[in-house]
């Protein structure tokens, strides 16, 4: 089978043929027909430090996915061959405390797939049965694929009541621009987006934003102004993993306002606790999905409102065939995009 590789410890990946995986008991395998990048991949990619002190090569990446089960295990009862599924990621050992406790996201031993075992970026994938998202047939594959990172903003934005509250989210990425559009979803009433990028700016407004706001040249007061706002965000939603967008949120944040945190970032940095104090703000980071309330969030938003689906559906802008991977990953890097798919199917193929 045709796999994208991180053949050893350095920049760089190969496309080489491997042996399909095996099957265990009680897991499944996939052939995959669609596959989302993400930003993990391009750190593995790259080989950066956080790469190097992660991931031990060789290994197969991805971890964004939706296909056909082709082979299930002798004792999987809940997913059956023929069925299509997307993946979740995150491999939890089922007997730590947080597992036994039902909150899998936060399981101290998670394996990830893609980063910690074998990934997706391949003709087939083998997850335990557990793992498998069963699909309805009439999904959408390209949707199918980025159940991971709706996952996350779905998890993310639904930390808080949403309802008639003025959101602030900070990065329009693929997974800010999805939690703006969740966010449009549960009733917001002003929702400003900001980030560096007008190209992914105007996504986040396609996607229900009110207001854009580009950082390197306006400011989030004068957008609270501008929407006739005058005791600050209810809700903050930050994506970025950027020190100066965490600290104008906290700025602009009302008194006894929520904040999610979701965005990585490189360093660490300070926060104003003076102000979260006297503010009384409440901050949360926030880590995967929950397994499994936020799928069957995600997707009951999905099947109940096509103009929710249609907004999830803006955020892919580029589709390439498996064998233009290195195109899909150079347009993902530029930031000059929202979703960038790659298709494994016998129709993505090139020649």
């Amino acid at each position: 089978m045709r796999a994208l590789v991180k053949t050893g410890p350095h920049p760089g990946l190969e496309l080489i043929d491997l042996p399909e995986p095996s099957v265990g008991p009680t897991d499944v395998k996939i052939r995959v027909l669609r596959a989302g990048l993400c930003g993990t991949d391009l750190h593995l990619q790259a080989w950066d430090d956080w790469a190097a002190a992660t991931v031990t090569p060789p290994l197969i990446l991805g971890h964004e996915f939706y296909g056909e089960v082709v082979e299930v295990g002798s004792d999987v009862a809940s997913v059956q061959v023929g069925q299509r599924v997307s993946g979740e990621g995150h491999v939890v050992c089922g007997y730590c405390r947080n597992c036994r406790a039902g909150r899998r996201h936060v399981c101290i031993n998670t394996q990830g797939v893609g980063v910690n075992r074998a990934g997706a970026f391949a003709d087939l994938v083998v997850i335990p049965a557990a793992n498998a998202w069963v699909q309805p047939d009439s999904v959408d594959p390209d949707l199918g694929a980025i159940f991971d990172p709706l996952g996350n903003a779905t998890h993310t934005a639904l930390q808080w009541p949403l309802v008639g509250e003025d959101v602030v989210i900070t990065g329009a990425g693929p997974i800010g621009v999805l939690a703006t559009a969740i966010a449009r979803h549960a009733g917001a009433r002003h929702i400003v987006v900001t980030d560096l990028s007008d190209t992914r700016l105007g996504l986040a407004l396609a996607a229900g934003a009110d207001l854009a706001v580009n950082a390197g040249r306006e400011r989030l007061r004068d957008a609270q102004k501008a929407l006739g706002m005058k005791e600050g965000f209810d809700v903050g939603l930050e994506m970025s993993g950027a020190p100066p967008a965490v600290s104008e949120m906290i700025d602009n944040m009302n008194h006894g306002g929520r904040v999610a945190m979701l965005g990585l970032p490189k360093d660490p940095y300070p926060i104003d606790c003076g102000k979260v104090i006297t503010h009384m703000l409440t901050i949360r980071g926030i880590y995967g999905r929950e397994m499994f309330d936020t799928w069957y969030a995600m997707s009951s938003m999905l099947q109940t409102s096509t103009v929710f689906a249609d907004a999830v559906r803006s955020v892919i802008t580029h589709r390439f065939p498996a064998q233009q991977w290195e195109e899909a990953f150079d347009t993902a890097r530029s930031g000059q995009c929202g979703k960038v798919i790659m298709d494994w199917s016998d129709e993505g193929a090139v020649g």
